[in-house]
């Protein structure tokens, strides 16, 4: 009776499909693209269909990853294998995602990881990996093995990833020995996090592109002459819960004009360090601390020339209000919020 419907529909739901990308290709609009086959252990949204959620669900091992899925969650399991073949289907897969299961290194099939040459996101926090692991991917962006147990990163795992930005690596047995090289070439790094390891100096060669280097909670005693010199846009530096004293602090190796954001707090120096006249934020509480020496923050007190500190921790030491010599206030015209 209404022969214009049956035709009208199927027209209507190409229009509808043909909003969503499936892939490079471009389909009749009476030709459905094909959807991933999921994995019978885990979920596929029909709204994100690449994507496989496998997560929170007691799994001992890695699920073989149907050809199509690009994203894979398997947080919150029990996982301590990664056989081989289980990825053989998805070289080009995006993001994998492991954290908080029980994995070793012993347990990764050897080649399995390095297949994933598309990989941008290795997400393996809080798992047992004694060594650092990353496949051969140009287009990896992040990396994260938080909370693992690992003490050796080897040089040159990361080489070629001209595309990663991001390393996590806190919470490790990391040692100084451990990491040489492991940075080296890394043309887009911008953050790396070595906080709560085992090093007793900051990590050497490490790629000019970065600005955030986080090492709190670790062994270090002194930091190498001209270090920042070599990062000219590190622009936070966090290196609280340390062991540095004055004699393992050189002349000036802090006053580099990049750094906006230095911390210092809890660690052994009896003596403000000479920083930058860009430094917005800096943080010396609870050090050993008995004088406050203007010189430290300017070099010449003047209208013109003062520092652009905002913040300026320095709690916790013997310093009193009283320690503040009257050229303070012209010096740091800017602080709003300085604590003794």
């Amino acid at each position: 009776m209404f022969p214009f419907r049956l035709p009208l529909l199927a027209a209507l739901l190409g229009v509808v499909l043909s909003q969503y990308d499936y892939g490079s290709y471009d389909y009749p609009a009476e030709v459905r693209a094909p959807t991933p086959r999921c994995s019978d252990e885990c979920e596929c949204p029909i709204n994100f269909p690449t994507a496989m959620y496998c997560d929170n669900r007691d799994l001992k091992a890695v699920p073989f990853v149907p050809t199509g899925i690009k994203y894979v969650y398997l947080q919150n399991n029990h996982i301590t294998e990664i056989k081989a073949g289980v990825f053989d289907n998805v070289t080009d897969l995006r993001w994998l995602i492991l954290d908080h299961n029980n994995l070793t290194n012993a347990k990764i099939a050897a080649g399995t990881i390095d297949k994933l040459t598309k990989l941008e996101k290795l997400h393996i926090n809080f798992n047992k990996l004694s060594e650092a692991v990353a496949p051969k991917s140009s287009a990896m962006e992040e990396i994260k093995l938080m909370g693992n147990e690992i003490t050796k990163f080897p040089a040159g795992l990361l080489s070629g990833m001209d595309n990663l930005t991001a390393v996590h690596l806190s919470k490790n047995q990391l040692t100084s020995d451990g990491i040489t090289g492991a940075f080296k070439g890394l043309k887009s790094l911008m953050l790396l996090d070595v906080s709560e390891n085992k090093l007793k100096k900051l990590p050497a060669g490490m790629p000019g592109s970065l600005m955030m280097l986080y090492a709190d909670h670790n062994e270090i005693e002194s930091i190498a002459a001209g270090y920042l010199q070599k990062l000219p846009t590190l622009q936070y530096l966090r290196m609280s819960h340390n062991k540095l004293q004055d004699t393992g602090v050189p002349a000036g190796v802090f006053n580099v004009s990049s750094l906006v954001e230095l911390d210092l707090s809890y660690n052994k120096l009896t003596a403000i360090p000479e920083i930058g006249e860009n430094l917005e934020h800096l943080y010396l509480q609870v050090n050993e601390i008995a004088k406050f020496d203007v010189s430290s923050f300017c070099k010449v007190v003047s209208p013109v020339s003062y520092s652009k500190i905002r913040d300026l921790r320095l709690d916790g030491n013997t310093l009193t209000p009283q320690s503040m010599p009257m050229e303070a206030a012209q010096c740091l015209p800017l602080a709003t919020d300085i604590e003794i």
